[in-house]
């Protein structure tokens, strides 16, 4: 076979909009492939559903794109043991947003979640098989020992200072998990033992009825019947945590934490930059808890931050939060908006990587 004749560089004609003169500049070097390649981590909750695409980058990796949507997934699902198609609909049109953003930004690697809704709710395989079917986003209804690893891994960095064992807590719209850890030398979590309640915003809120009260005794009553439930649910996990000889220390990730701590700012809108990484004293958040379970839900939705999507939900998250400080006495808290997305993608750049 005649070989091609070899062009020298004068030679050769440059092309649309290049200058002349400048095809013998030297070309800047390859990108490596780990750098073009793009993951997304997509985490349906029972109340949110939230989407994080990211490329890896020598801290880990950079957001090059994200969405977040509350879209009540299990609303109704505590009495009726099903996911409402109202509820659905929402979901796969929030759904079909992130299968959107997936496509226009060429995601080698996806991994889709989904927790409690999906796991309790009697039509929820035939929920993730409409997902598939409609948006060809393939959900893995996942467990809440997964679930727990996820969180931790994707805010273990922002763990408090400080010895002993740690407790690192997600409060969900279904279900609160907590986890015993500790830190190892490498400035990770080891995760020692952990606990999933059956309550979070949603399912505690509709737990009282889902009532709407613009009684404010009536809303504190409720708020003291929906600590105690937590309390319960709590209390033989509880019993089995070690009696730290210091001020333990406490981690949380989710809308309530985020949302407290956006109050105790002062803060006229939310502002993840302000409130990722944190560090509270928890006194200021029961301060807080104590003054929103007080307030009638029209007050609460005046409150910056909290508004009218999340008024009949906060106080909720509230008295998970109380009595979650009530068994792991902390001085102070810290907070992170990050956590199930971002463990999901760190496993996939990490896994990635190493298969390559």
């Amino acid at each position: 076979m005649k070989r091609p004749m070899a062009h020298d560089a004068a030679s050769v004609r440059p092309r649309a909009g290049q200058r002349p003169g400048s095809q013998g500049r030297k070309p800047p070097p390859p990108r490596r492939d780990s750098d073009r390649r793009t993951y997304a981590a997509l985490d349906l909750g029972t109340n949110n559903c939230r989407l994080l695409i990211a490329r890896p980058s020598p801290e880990g990796f950079t957001i090059i794109d994200a969405f977040s949507r509350i879209v009540r997934l299990g609303e109704g699902l505590a009495t009726s043991g099903r996911l409402s198609d109202a509820a659905i609909e929402r979901a796969i049109a929030a759904l079909s947003i992130c299968a959107d953003k997936l496509k226009r930004r060429h995601v080698t690697l996806v991994r889709s979640v989904a927790t409690e809704a999906c796991r309790r709710a009697d039509n929820g395989r035939d929920f993730v098989e409409r997902v598939w079917a409609e948006t060809g986003i393939r959900l893995d209804v996942i467990g809440p020992g997964e679930e727990a690893r996820l969180a931790v891994l994707g805010c273990q960095a922002l763990l408090p200072a400080g010895e002993g064992p740690a407790l690192i807590f997600d409060i969900g719209g279904g279900s609160t998990e907590l986890v015993l850890c500790e830190t190892i030398e490498d400035g990770t979590c080891r995760i020692l033992d952990w606990f999933s309640a059956p309550w979070g915003v949603v399912s505690l809120t509709e737990a009282e009825g889902g009532k709407r009260s613009d009684d404010a005794a009536q809303a504190l009553a409720a708020y003291h019947r929906m600590k105690s439930r937590v309390a319960g649910a709590f209390a033989d996990f509880a019993a089995t945590l070690p009696k730290p000889e210091i001020a333990p220390r406490l981690l949380g990730t989710s809308g309530t934490v985020t949302t407290l701590a956006s109050l105790h700012l002062g803060l006229p809108a939310y502002d993840r930059r302000a409130v990722d990484g944190l560090v509270v004293p928890a006194e200021a958040m029961r301060d807080i808890s104590t003054r929103l379970s007080g307030m009638t839900v029209a007050e609460r939705s005046t409150v910056p931050c909290i508004g009218n999507e999340r008024a009949d939900l906060v106080v909720a998250g509230c008295a998970i939060l109380e009595a979650i400080l009530d068994i792991w006495p902390a001085d102070r808290l810290g907070v992170a908006d990050r956590g199930i997305r971002e463990g999901i993608l760190r496993s996939l750049i990490a896994r990635d990587a190493h298969i390559r």
